[in-house]
């Protein structure tokens, strides 16, 4: 079922676990993700980023993860993942996402919290809520910026967004488990934000991380690397062993199913299955 991501969030507010929310660049690792939540029975989130609606319009990727979402029996939650300005917020909310997230973190925090606003007050008019990013979570090749909690204060209360992405240490697309988290820093930023906290560049974070990270204010952990790596692993040995095989739809079978024994781990750790319950009765 395709729902917004406010049914999901309330109930996580004060419990310690949080929803996963995999970023996907088409059908096949989309309903690997869904089958694998059906399969543990726990709400999930598809994701979009730069690179997938660069490669596939964002209104035919609305289309496939809205109608994938539609017919799940678990709640799917479709999300636009760091939005880079009013025209990209709009398209996916034009085309049936059901969270988006704004990313002005690059740009200096007076900047940052108005064209926020001014995105923000688009989106609740159109019933949709929004994340934004406050310090600058990194990737491998471009270096980010802790999250400075007064700051995150500020950028809360001045944008009235949904949830707040805050950097303490991940960096997007690592390959290893090896982000040093900034728990100190951490409980500098819920000592004075009340919004619900949203996690990048999640695997790189180690497990024993993950199950005290989701003991804190985070309700949305973003997940991509890993499943890519499962994906992109399996298929490369898939044409290894069978050099002759050209048919795409029998290559994507073991990749496919090696993204869904991925996402039932993360899962798992996030302890997402026990808001099933919950969610129908929300709805």
């Amino acid at each position: 079922m395709l729902v917004s991501l406010h049914h999901i969030i309330d109930g996580l507010k004060n419990a310690n676990g949080a929803i996963p929310a995999f970023n996907v660049f088409g059908y096949e690792d989309a309903i690997a993700v869904v089958r694998a939540a059906e399969e543990v029975k726990a709400p999930v989130i598809l994701a979009t980023n730069k690179v997938a609606i660069a490669h596939m319009p964002i209104q035919l990727l609305g289309n496939i993860l809205t109608t994938i979402a539609k017919n799940a029996t678990v709640p799917v939650v479709v999300h636009l993942d760091h939005g880079a300005d009013y025209e990209t917020v709009a398209q996916a909310i034009m085309s049936g996402y059901t969270s988006v997230m704004y990313d002005g973190s690059q740009l200096p925090l007076a900047e940052n919290i108005r064209t926020t606003q001014e995105i923000t007050r688009f989106a609740h008019a159109c019933g949709v809520p929004i994340e934004a990013e406050i310090g600058s979570v990194g990737y491998s090749d471009l270096q980010g910026h802790l999250t400075d909690p007064q700051e995150a204060k500020r950028f809360a209360e001045e944008t009235g967004v949904d949830t707040l992405a805050v950097a303490i240490g991940t960096v997007h697309r690592m390959e290893e488990q090896t982000a040093q988290i900034d728990f100190v820093r951490l409980k500098e930023i819920e000592a004075v934000v009340d919004t619900p906290l949203v996690l990048h560049g999640s695997t790189g974070v180690s497990d024993i991380d993950i199950q005290a990270l989701i003991k804190h204010h985070f309700v949305k952990v973003n997940i991509g690397t890993a499943i890519r790596m499962a994906f992109g692993h399996t298929m490369r040995k898939e044409m290894e062993e069978n050099p002759y095989e050209f048919d795409r739809i029998t290559l994507f079978k073991e990749p496919m199913r090696a993204v869904q024994e991925e996402v039932k781990k993360k899962l798992t750790l996030l302890q997402a299955h026990q808001y099933l319950t919950k969610e129908q009765i929300l709805l």
